[in-house]
């Protein structure tokens, strides 16, 4: 049953291409929804898939790309959003 997500991604998650990976993970997984910057240097997630591919898709973003440091991953269950894709918004 598909679920939507949302998650927050604290450390050093912005200026290392967080955004650009997170949308590459989502769409090899067929995970739609959005991301984007948060004023508090965090970065912010929908994500509406399978539970159990959501669960893999939040394992990968523990990790993040090569220039980030996670350090906190936020994650609740919110009503269901419907998306069409998976896109980075703001700048």
């Amino acid at each position: 049953m598909k679920q939507t997500m949302h998650i927050v991604i604290s450390g050093i998650v912005q200026g290392v291409g967080y955004r650009k990976f997170t949308k590459s993970k989502a769409d090899e997984l067929g995970i739609k929804g959005s991301v984007r910057n948060l004023e508090n240097f965090s970065v912010e997630i929908y994500a509406n898939g399978e539970f159990e591919i959501l669960e893999s898709f939040i394992s990968i973003l523990k990790i993040g790309p090569q220039r980030a440091v996670v350090e906190e991953v936020e994650t609740s269950i919110v009503s269901k959003i419907d998306f069409k894709d998976f896109s980075i918004l703001g700048d």
